[in-house]
């Protein structure tokens, strides 16, 4: 499902320059109403706004735990597991991964180094789980397709608006103008609309910066085994475009111009911190436990 079939994929040259046209543009309207702000926009920002601005504007009130942590360790026990020589096993590769996040002194490596015997070894158990299925997923990866772990790319080199993105597994790389990347997300749990537009946007950020589109698009839930793909298209790379000059005009409406906050009801309230006081998000909460409903 992942592998390259069909005819080559090439985008026009032209297409892509009026891309980035359309979005330095927008951007360079977008800066005369920042007042000198800056903004760093990612999947995430994006995906918290258009859930619910209210609940994106509210204090950020995160805390670690081993449920929260097992992405980030996961992800880089699979990212030395693709450069490892050998056969390594998944509780190794995990003990390495906690070994250098407790070195890079940040925020998950310093409570990773407090965490008490009872949280590492849940911490544990929940990464050699996801590391494990991956490795019965993917086979070993030929080096010769170019297999890179949490590849980060960003647009424009520099200025007020920086859109950045982080892929969890790239494949592949153009040749010429020809597209060949594959972009993967790796998930657990179920498929949401959301990581769809995670993906697009950040097919969108590659497609500015390094001026060739990836071909294809995947997220691949590990405990399903299995990749929901989709094309990269010319009308992708607009809708994600439009997507995220959408989000950019909404943050600055809130941010600098003051807009008051809309609240969009949805999944997201179970962990949102206004629920206990937003009379929205109780209807819709008491309304998603009905089991009448």
């Amino acid at each position: 499902m992942l592998r390259r079939s069909g005819e080559p994929l090439v985008f026009g040259e032209a297409f892509v320059n009026d891309l980035r046209d359309e979005a330095n543009e927008a951007f360079a309207h977008f800066t005369d109403r920042l007042n000198g702000n800056t903004m760093f926009i990612t999947k995430h920002t994006l995906g918290s706004l258009f859930d619910c601005e209210a609940h994106y504007l509210a204090p950020d009130e995160f805390e670690w735990t081993p449920a929260r942590a097992k992405g980030q360790v996961s992800h880089r026990a699979i990212q030395l597991l693709i450069n490892w020589r050998g056969e390594p096993v998944p509780s190794d590769l995990v003990d390495d991964a906690v070994a250098r996040l407790i070195n890079e002194e940040r925020g998950l490596g310093m409570w990773l180094e407090s965490i008490g015997p009872a949280d590492e070894a849940d911490l544990r158990a929940q990464a050699c789980d996801l590391v494990t299925k991956f490795m019965e997923c993917f086979p070993p990866l030929d080096p010769r397709s170019r297999p890179v772990t949490e590849s980060s790319t960003q647009w424009p080199v520099d200025g007020p608006i920086l859109l950045r993105g982080r892929s969890d597994l790239t494949i592949g790389r153009p040749v010429g103008r020809e597209s060949r990347k594959l972009i993967v997300d790796l998930k657990s749990g179920r498929v949401v609309a959301r990581h769809r537009e995670d993906l697009r946007f950040y097919a969108l950020v590659e497609t500015l910066s390094r001026q060739v589109p990836p071909r294809l698009l995947a997220s691949f839930y590990l405990d399903a085994a299995q990749a929901v793909t989709e094309d990269v298209t010319e009308g992708l790379l607009r809708s994600a475009l439009r997507r995220t000059l959408d989000g950019i005009n909404a943050l600055i409406e809130l941010q600098v111009e003051d807009r008051p906050a809309t609240k969009s009801p949805g999944a997201s309230c179970r962990w949102c911190p206004l629920a206990s006081t937003c009379a929205e998000g109780q209807a819709y909460l008491s309304a998603d436990d009905d089991p009448n409903r």
